[in-house]
């Protein structure tokens, strides 16, 4: 048995001390990868709301919530009553999720998993702190729990039965794109951008940042993003035990389905800290498991206990554009691990944009990338595969090329002063049963949204 070498130790808990305080909202520091609004917690707090001195934004739902792309507006906290009447069936936001006293439904399921998960893998144990810390953990070296943590383990012995992680697209010269941690509640000029460029992407979505800004979740499914689970707390899942680590994913699941309508089938390990053990659980849940093959480390530039610079990001981006260049990527292409965190990691992409669409073929989903047409367990919403996606980007392109439109523009998330109408403002398809939606085509959630201040 070994213990973690002194410098991963280093590593993970710089990134422990990262999840504590990024810079959010116009680039401010958030507590919590982007919390919500201050929850009414007294009388005094109520009546200050009644009397209108207590500041809340006047939304009433995702196109309205999409007109402002001033971080300031964008972030103040708002209430919506779906979500007030169905957050005593969550879990505590940000809070280590739990099965909540009284669910029937998930406590019948988890003690399906669970008892599978016994069964399979009887000897393996949590590991560390849910902030990272695994200075104390005696480990096997031979990595017998396929623990990516200790040496970027992706492919499980098939004895377990457990699909191997997804770390690159199987489309050569394809950046495979995709977004951690949203919803951000100041992302609307780096939404305009995607959008204002006919780009897709995959959102892995944190439940708590869902609960707290659901009109902003909703954008994401709006604008034809693919939506996969980030956990409900945003923590190590090793450190966790089997009822937690279900928890952090089925509750994640629960909110995206009553806030945005579609259930996800894919998640991301924050940190991408997975093993076989929290693998049966995803799989017991229909969760497919995205790592990732390069790391812009974006979200570690201003983290507390980091030393990485901007200009550290700026370069790792130019080091995935450089091996585009000299044919790393000619059998399959990379997915790179950016954020969707701060004003900082989504500015960096939009001003990086230009140059990956230079090096790629294509920029793609990651469902579009493996050719996955209905990505979540409702069978009302459809997905281009890879050639209809890139055929329809393509078309686009040159339509906005041949009418000389710029549709590269990168306004800044922090100093634009102006907006794009969200897509919805021309809805032509609804988020309903028996509505098949085309990412294409305009989208309108109105009715499904939650609530940022659980009242």
């Amino acid at each position: 048995m070994y213990q973690l070498t002194a410098a991963l130790t280093t590593l993970l808990l710089v990134a422990a001390n990262g999840v504590q305080g990024h810079r959010g909202c116009a680039g401010h520091e958030v507590m919590r990868r982007n919390l919500g609004g201050p929850v009414i917690t007294s009388a005094d707090e109520l009546r200050s709301l009644q009397l209108g001195t207590l500041k809340r934004r006047q939304v009433t739902d995702e196109a309205s919530a999409a007109q402002s792309i001033d971080p300031a507006t964008e972030c103040t906290a708002y209430s919506y009553q779906p979500i007030v009447d169905v957050k005593s069936s969550f879990p505590t936001i940000w809070e280590t999720a739990t099965l909540v006293n009284g669910d029937s439904e998930a406590s019948s399921l988890f003690a399906t998993i669970n008892a599978t998960v016994n069964s399979k893998l009887p000897n393996v144990k949590p590991k560390g702190t849910s902030t990272g810390d695994f200075s104390n953990v005696g480990y096997n070296a031979s990595d017998p729990d396929c623990w990516w943590t200790w040496r970027g383990c992706t492919n499980p012995d098939s004895s377990l039965g457990v699909d191997a992680d997804h770390t690159t697209v199987p489309e050569p010269d394809t950046w495979g794109l995709g977004f951690d941690d949203g919803p951000n509640c100041s992302h609307n000029a780096f939404y305009d951008h995607l959008q204002s460029n006919g780009q897709k992407a995959t959102m892995f979505y944190i439940g708590s940042n869902v609960m707290d800004w659901p009109l902003q979740a909703q954008r994401g499914l709006t604008d034809g993003h693919h939506i996969c689970i980030h956990t409900w707390s945003h923590q190590y899942m090793t450190s966790f035990s089997n009822e937690q680590a279900f928890a952090e994913l089925y509750y994640t699941r629960k909110a995206i389905k009553a806030v945005l309508g579609v259930t996800p089938t894919c998640w991301r390990p924050p940190y991408g800290d997975v093993d076989n053990r929290i693998r049966l659980i995803a799989q017991g849940l229909n969760l497919t498991n995205y790592v990732w093959s390069d790391d812009s480390e974006d979200w570690r530039a201003g983290a507390a206990g980091s030393n990485v610079t901007e200009a550290d990001v700026a370069a790792n981006y130019q080091s995935v554009v450089s091996k585009a260049a000299n044919g790393t990527y000619k059998a399959s292409g990379p997915m790179v691990l950016t954020h969707e965190l701060t004003n900082f990691t989504m500015s960096e992409f939009m001003s990086q944009y230009d140059n990956i669409k230079g090096a790629f073929k294509y920029i793609v989903p990651l469902a579009s990338a493996f050719n996955i047409t209905q990505p979540y367990v409702e069978n009302n919403v459809s997905y281009p595969d890879f050639l209809a996606y890139t055929n329809q980007t393509s078309t686009a392109s040159s339509s906005s090329s041949a009418s000389g439109n710029n549709p590269s523009g990168t306004a800044n998330p922090s100093t634009s002063s102006t907006s794009n109408a969200s897509s919805s403002s021309n809805s032509t398809s609804s988020a309903i049963p028996g509505v098949v939606i085309n990412i294409f085509a305009s989208m309108s959630l109105a009715g499904l949204v939650g609530c940022a201040l659980l009242l």
